[in-house]
């Protein structure tokens, strides 16, 4: 007999209960596989773009924040710092290089970062077209921005003061670009980067600000010496200034967004618990309402191992259906995610491929699927024939 036929009809003719089952398992599978995919997004994330940054020099403040703002762009940063000062610091024999970063500007929400070329090297960031800026208001813009904005080399355009508000527009200032960069996957993407004396002058600084009262927002620092860590702090102790260490930081915030993550994956086990009961009850529901069907196949020929494997593929097919659906559920929110994610931090989420895990995941889903169908499957092989067939109308 065909025993995956006659599994798929069955299912077929109990269509609520059904439905039931492969809707609580694929909520269950989804929620799980959602949760895999963000994680892994968002560790590629924050590991593309430390880059071998061992500590973020920058003002008083949140030690976070100060990561967030100067590594990832996607917060306010803890405020200025003195040029003196942080020369004194990037000058450290314990310090092998030093990548300074001035901002406080933006054109359509993409900021506008004041640095050296050393700052896109550190990303082995190239360029697509055009060169490296040379001069005040000569900009390089990341691919993001070009291509969301429609920039091209020889573009100008008006830069506006703070991080995403457009209304303070600089109309006297006229920047121009002069090169894009090739997709990078990092930072580099949405940021525009010129010179730091184009984010004096464009506040105010044409030349009659002292070098010792000059401001930059950060330093990106890379140590020489691992004591580094222990002796910069003591360096700036006296001055405005902190040191934060990237790796510290983002797994101090990972933890904590662990915590929501472990509680999601709690109410998604819940979830597949209760599909894998019904998964059970379906089952078990099946071999009562058909038991004189199944000792009539027994008389016709079929086997008890038969009507065995045919409860084992109800099992089978309602769990692979339900992690397969799971699978699509969890694209679509990863899908919706990434664009919030392209929205509010200008970050691309694009990998929607299978994780190692998430095969597992299906398989572990299969496996108890089977589990939850073998056990009520086991009363197939002990019916006694006569007594079914008599005890029935």
């Amino acid at each position: 007999m065909n025993w995956l036929y006659i599994a798929w009809k069955n299912l077929g003719a109990k269509k609520l209960q059904t439905a039931l089952s492969l809707i609580l398992l694929a909520f269950g599978v989804g929620m799980v596989s959602l949760l895999m995919l963000s994680e892994k997004q968002l560790r590629d994330t924050f590991e593309r773009n430390i880059q071998d940054i061992d500590l973020v020099l920058g003002a008083k403040g949140s030690p976070l924040q100060l990561i967030l703002a100067n590594v990832y762009h996607v917060d306010a940063p803890t405020g200025n710092i003195r040029l003196a000062d942080a020369e004194k610091v990037i000058r450290h024999p314990y310090i092998a290089e030093g990548i300074p970063l001035a901002y406080g500007d933006n054109y359509r929400g993409f900021r506008i970062v004041g640095s050296t070329l050393a700052y896109p090297q550190h990303y082995d960031a190239t360029l697509q077209s055009g060169e490296w800026w040379k001069n005040p208001f000569e900009v390089v813009v990341g691919s993001k921005v070009a291509a969301t904005d429609g920039l091209q080399v020889g573009d100008t355009f008006f830069s506006a003061h703070g991080l995403q508000d457009e209304t303070d527009v600089h109309m006297d200032k006229t920047f121009v670009v002069v090169g894009i960069m090739e997709e990078s996957r990092s930072v580099m993407d949405q940021l525009i980067l010129c010179n730091i004396e184009t984010i004096w002058q464009v506040h105010g600084d044409d030349g009659d600000v002292l070098d010792a009262d000059r401001e930059i927002t950060a330093v990106l620092l890379k140590k020489r010496n691992p004591l580094a860590v222990l002796t910069i702090p003591n360096v700036i102790r006296e001055t405005n200034m902190q040191v934060a260490l990237p790796s510290i930081e983002i797994n101090r915030l990972t933890q904590n967004f662990g915590i929501g993550m472990n509680t999601l994956r709690m109410i998604a086990g819940l979830i597949m618990l209760l599909s894998f009961a019904s998964i059970f009850i379906s089952v078990y529901d099946s071999l009562l309402a058909r038991r004189y069907e199944l000792a009539l196949m027994r008389t016709m020929g079929a086997s008890p191992r038969g009507l065995y494997v045919s409860l084992l593929l109800e099992g089978g097919l309602l769990s692979l259906g339900g992690a397969i659906l799971g699978l699509l559920l969890s694209r679509g929110g990863m899908v919706l995610l990434a664009q919030l994610v392209a929205d509010k931090f200008r970050y691309d989420w694009e990998s929607l491929g299978l994780l190692t895990a998430e095969g597992a995941l299906v398989g572990l889903a299969i496996f108890v699927g089977l589990v939850a169908a073998a056990i009520p499957g086991i009363s197939a092989l002990r019916m006694d024939i006569s007594r079914t067939l008599s005890d029935s109308p």
